[in-house]
């Protein structure tokens, strides 16, 4: 134990023997209260660390977090089996061999019951006080190692996006002047249109680069104008076909995806004015289409591969929907999905967050019900056995309070620890599971 709890301890073990060597005790004397410093000492220490013990037991080998209701039911058994061995042995020593009141007979055959019984119930509350307070330690721990794990996922996914938009200002500009050098030396006039227009698109670059997602549209446009750039560079070399129906313009892709696969295009396959490159752009279903005839080019230097990964993993970040890659001796085809809204993955991280916050509250708050009923039970149920006992000795009535309450706390104690729910959460499962197969998800 700590020994912030031994000190606590031995505090309660001077107050008790102060009460009762002060109300309870006859002859005031040094022997007499130190042999009720002795008796609370065995008493506090006992009953107090041994649950103590229990509770710091349980909680390295069962945390509450891992298993919650298979230690629930632990604590509840080792309570009390504990505190009746640990209650009775101190009476035995209380009054069997410190105050030699009775014999070792006479105790056991019921002389101390009451006393006894009183006794179990104060030490269950102690008990249940530990165990809610280590439950509630433990789970505000759990609940902030989650919230700090969400908000370390959101911001890597953050910092992960903002890198990948990153990756397009430099691109786009370093392709775009190596078209506009290769422009200048085939044709002075065409490079000044090029560089002219080059800054009306990159306008729409840095407009766009910061932006999750923008709609079928706007990517629309900006492509058919990057696609006049390409025609003034290779004339009736490459061919444009647009074929996006009007429905999917309302709806969302990532900024500038059209641009890298076109610019992907242009770049991987050969385009001459007898072997044209035949790019088409289209929907089908619910992806955006970049298609083009196959005329593989030779490559001088290996690909960087920023363009086709960039977008890949700009949608994994976004949504769980595939980027598809289609290819065959005569075409190659990328499918792009195209989104009904744009999902706020990071922002929904950070919500997560909140989310196990408040469901980390709404947890302890039915924990602290459940054990303020317990301990209520703990107070309430002795007091009426002593009522009893004094005013109609002959007449055991608390046995129906008792009984009823205890059914009461033990079915609290059921839906808070959520006992025999794995059945529902199983046939839950099952029932989804059908329902997928039959609509074919």
């Amino acid at each position: 134990m700590k020994r912030k709890n031994n000190i606590i301890l031995l505090w309660v073990s001077l107050a008790t023997a102060l009460f009762f060597f002060i109300f309870f005790t006859d002859e005031k004397t040094i022997s007499n209260f130190l042999l009720s410093l002795l008796i609370s000492l065995m008493y506090s220490f006992l009953i107090g660390a041994g649950n103590g013990l229990i509770n710091d037991f349980l909680n390295k080998r069962l945390p509450w977090s891992e298993a919650t209701q298979k230690r629930a039911v632990l604590s509840i058994i080792s309570i009390l089996i504990a505190n009746f061995i640990l209650v009775y042995f101190c009476n035995y020593i209380n009054f069997v061999v410190f105050q030699k009141s009775a014999t070792t007979e006479e105790f056991f055959r019921g002389k101390y019951n009451f006393i006894n019984w009183f006794m179990v119930n104060i030490a269950l509350l102690i008990s249940a006080f530990l165990h809610a307070k280590g439950f509630m330690e433990e789970l505000k721990k759990t609940s902030r190692k989650e919230v700090v794990e969400q908000k370390l996922i959101a911001k890597s996914a953050n910092a992960q996006f903002e890198s990948l938009k990153n990756q397009l200002d430099p691109h786009f500009l370093f392709n775009s002047l190596n078209v506009l050098s290769s422009l200048i030396d085939e044709d002075p006039h065409k490079a000044q249109d090029f560089t002219a227009s080059m800054s009306k698109i990159y306008r729409y670059v840095l407009e766009q680069k910061d932006k999750e997602l923008v709609t079928v549209e706007d990517e629309m446009e900006f492509a058919k104008t990057y696609c006049d750039l390409l025609k003034t560079r290779f004339e009736n070399s490459v061919d444009f076909v647009f074929e996006v129906k009007d429905q999917d313009l309302k709806r969302f892709v990532v900024p500038l995806s059209l641009q890298l696969l076109l610019e992907n295009c242009i770049k991987h396959n050969l385009a001459t004015s007898s072997k044209p490159l035949l790019i088409r752009i289209f929907t089908e279903g619910d992806t955006l289409c970049v298609e083009n005839n196959l005329q593989i080019r030779e490559q001088i230097k290996e690909s960087a591969g920023i363009g086709l990964a960039n977008i890949v993993q700009r949608y994994s970040l976004l949504t769980d929907k595939n980027v598809f890659i289609e290819k065959s001796k005569d075409y190659f085809k990328v499918k792009l999905p195209v989104l009904n809204h744009q999902p706020k993955v990071i922002t929904d991280l950070i919500a997560e967050d909140d989310q196990a916050y408040l469901r980390a509250k709404k947890r302890v708050q039915e924990m602290k019900s459940f054990y303020g009923n317990l301990i209520s039970y703990c107070i309430v149920i002795p007091f009426l056995i002593i009522v009893n006992l004094i005013t109609n000795p002959n007449n055991y009535w608390f046995y129906w309070p008792m009984l009823g309450w205890g059914i009461g706390l033990a079915a609290h104690g059921m839906s808070t620890f959520a006992v025999g729910t794995n059945w529902e959460q199983k046939k839950i499962k099952e029932i989804l599971e059908k329902e997928n197969n039959r609509y074919g998800k």
